[in-house]
């Protein structure tokens, strides 16, 4: 399967599509120094949000897919140097709205779960 959105995004920041099905996705982020926080290495997590955010978007993998809401948790610290897997389901589709369900890992155990709304639009956002 091939990946139809967010082609452009900053796989360094944002993590790497490793999975792509049918209303699947998932989604690694290797953390960095320069996604810290503070001196102790606490990655902000902006960041596993974010990959959260492609790992959904992806999962729906239309090109003017959107994000319109979302309501997440953050359940243990990530820290420099930590591999985040994120993998992301959509649950149930309606018209042009999906809801998509998210978890993120690190080393098998749950750092993140994150629900979105998302939203296929007929045309780009911005057009």
């Amino acid at each position: 399967m091939q990946l139809n959105t967010h082609l452009n995004i900053n796989t360094s920041l944002c993590g790497k599509v490793t999975k792509l099905q049918e209303n699947y996705a998932e989604v690694l982020l290797h953390t960095t120094q320069q996604m810290a926080a503070d001196e102790e290495g606490l990655v902000h997590g902006g960041f596993i949000f974010g990959a959260a955010d492609y790992a959904a978007m992806s999962s729906v993998n239309d090109p003017y897919v959107v994000l319109g809401a979302s309501s997440s948790k953050f359940i243990a610290p990530v820290k420099v140097g930590d591999t985040v897997l994120c993998k992301a389901s959509v649950v149930n589709t309606k018209g042009k709205k999906s809801e998509v369900g998210v978890e993120a890992f690190v080393n098998g155990k749950l750092v993140f779960e994150g629900s979105f709304t998302t939203f296929v639009l007929p045309s780009h956002v911005l057009g």
